[in-house]
């Protein structure tokens, strides 16, 4: 049986894999979705006016599903009641909280196995999200939009 390559992280799969065992890229993605075009988007057609801040899906099999942010506390992860589902492997079951503050959303990872990323950068703390930044977790990628209606 033959083997593949993952072009992320270099480890060697099996042939047919879909997704990278040791990092969870998409092993048969012609292209990457890129954040830079995803931020040309009015924030208009993204974000919902009710909801202080919204998170789309820019990569992972979930691509262009949008979630809207409402509350003090929202939940990112494998488990079906987080309030952003994201059902891979690659997700923790309890894998990230957006808390909301008086400067508004923070991100904190809560124990994921895998870690999470926010433009590049793994956290370990708590830390202020803005406009347009481009989180990872897992093999998804997510960019965070607030909302400016009514400001």
């Amino acid at each position: 049986m033959g083997s593949i390559f993952c072009n992320q992280c270099g480890h060697e799969n099996t042939k047919g894999a879909r997704f990278c065992s040791s990092c969870g890229t998409e092993m048969n993605a012609h292209h990457e979705h890129q954040t830079e075009g995803l931020e040309q988007i009015s924030l208009d057609s993204v974000a919902d006016p009710s909801s202080a801040a919204s998170l789309v899906v820019t990569s992972g099999h979930r691509a262009g599903t949008r979630f809207h942010i409402s509350g003090a506390l929202a939940s990112v992860g494998r488990h079906p009641d987080s309030d952003v589902f994201l059902d891979d492997i690659t997700v923790s079951r309890r894998h990230v909280e957006l808390i909301e503050g008086p400067t508004g959303y923070g991100i904190r990872d809560v124990g994921s196995l895998n870690g999470t990323y926010v433009n590049g950068q793994r956290i370990d703390d708590e830390l202020v999200l803005t406009n347009g930044d481009e989180l990872q977790v897992g093999k998804f990628k997510l960019l965070f939009l607030v909302s400016v209606a009514g400001a």
